[in-house]
C-alpha cells in the first residue's frame, strides 16, 4: 500500500473523527426509529411521537456513556493491559530511540509504559498530548535490534501522529455502547419474557424485534471499525518506514512478532490496538470470510508490502 502523506492522513483521519462521531449515534438512533415505525405500524404519527419523546433520553444517555469512557479510557487500558511506567534510567535505550525519532518530526514525546511479557507486542494510546502514550512489553525491547525496535516505536509514533489512536477509541466507545444495549436486549429477553401477563408473549415479540434490529446495527459498526482498523496497521507500517528509511528493520520486526505476540489480555477492544493481533496466514476460504471479522491485515502481507519499498 503506497503511503498517501503524512499531512493528508492526518486530515482524513480527522474527518473520519468528525463522521464516526456523528455516525455511531445517528446509526443508534436510527435503529430507535426503525423499532418504533415496526412497533406502531402503519401509525408512523403515532411511531414518530415516541421516538421524539425518547430522543433527548436517548441522546443525553449516549453523551453521558462517551463522556465518561472518554475521560478514563486511558486508566482502563493501562488496567486492562497491567502495564507500569517505564522507568528512564534503567530503560535509556527504549527513550532514547523514541526520544530521537520525535525530534527527527518535531512531535512531542509521548509517555512510555511496560508489560511485563515475554510476548512481543506494542500499542499507542491517547486522545491528546496529556494522555498519549506507547507501550511495550518486556520481550519485545529484549528481543529485537535497536533497528527492529526503532521500527515498531515509529510505527506507534505514526498511529499518534495520523490520529489512528483517536479514531480507533473512538469507534471503540460507541461500538461498546451498541454492544452493551445489545446484551441489555438479550439479558431482558431471555430473563424477562416469560412473565405470566396476559401480554407476555406480545412483550416477548417486541423485545425480539428489538433484538434483532440491535444486533443487524451492532454488526455492521464491528464491521466499519475493523475495516479502519485494518488500514491503519498499513499505513501505520508506511509512516514508520517514512521516519526511519529502513523497510527491511520494520520486516524484520514484524516477522519476530508473528512467532509469540499473544498477551493474556480479556479485552477485545484493547487487543486491537496491538501491533499484532490475531493469526499471521489465511490460508482457505473460511478464513478468508473471517477476514472481515479481524482487526488486523496478515503480518505477512504486511512484511510482503513492506519488502517491495
Amino acid at each position: 500500500m503506497k503511503y498517501i502523506g503524512l499531512q493528508s492522513q492526518i486530515n482524513r483521519n480527522n474527518f473520519r473523527s468528525i463522521l464516526v462521531l456523528l455516525a455511531f449515534p445517528a446509526v443508534i438512533l436510527l435503529g430507535v426509529y426503525i423499532f418504533f415505525s415496526f412497533l406502531y405500524y402503519p401509525y408512523y404519527q403515532v411511531a414518530n411521537w415516541y421516538f421524539l419523546f425518547y430522543l433527548p433520553w436517548i441522546a443525553g444517555g449516549v453523551a453521558i456513556w462517551f463522556l465518561i469512557a472518554y475521560k478514563f479510557h486511558s486508566s482502563l487500558i493501562r488496567l486492562s493491559t497491567k502495564s507500569t511506567t517505564l522507568n528512564r534510567k534503567e530503560n535509556m535505550r527504549v527513550y532514547n530511540l523514541t526520544e530521537n525519532l520525535c525530534i527527527s518530526v518535531g512531535m512531542k514525546m509521548p509517555k512510555l509504559h511496560v508489560i511485563q511479557s515475554d510476548a512481543l507486542n506494542a500499542y499507542a494510546s491517547g486522545l491528546n498530548e496529556k494522555t498519549y502514550a506507547v507501550t511495550l512489553t518486556t520481550g519485545i525491547i529484549d528481543r529485537l535490534t535497536d533497528k527492529e525496535l526503532e521500527g515498531v516505536i515509529a510505527h506507534e509514533l505514526s498511529h499518534i501522529r495520523n490520529k489512528d489512536v483517536r479514531l480507533l477509541i473512538i469507534s471503540i466507545i460507541f461500538v461498546g455502547i451498541l454492544g452493551f444495549l445489545v446484551q441489555l436486549l438479550f439479558r431482558s429477553l431471555l430473563y424477562g419474557g416469560s412473565g405470566r401477563r396476559k401480554d407476555s408473549k406480545i412483550d416477548g415479540r417486541v423485545m425480539l424485534v428489538a433484538l434483532a434490529i440491535g444486533v443487524v446495527v451492532y454488526m455492521l459498526t464491528i464491521l466499519f471499525k475493523f475495516a479502519l482498523s485494518r488500514k491503519r496497521e498499513y499505513l501505520a507500517d508506511a509512516s514508520a518506514v517514512e521516519m526511519t528509511k529502513d523497510p527491511i528493520a520494520m520486516a524484520s520486526a514484524l516477522r519476530k512478532i508473528s512467532t509469540n505476540h499473544e498477551l493474556d489480555v480479556k479485552s477485545a477492544d484493547v487487543k486491537q490496538m496491538f501491533i499484532a493481533n490475531g493469526k499471521s496466514k489465511r490460508k482457505n476460504l473460511f478464513n478468508k470470510l473471517a477476514g472481515l471479522f479481524a482487526t488486523h491485515p496478515p503480518i505477512d502481507k504486511r512484511i510482503a508490502v513492506l519488502e517491495q519499498m
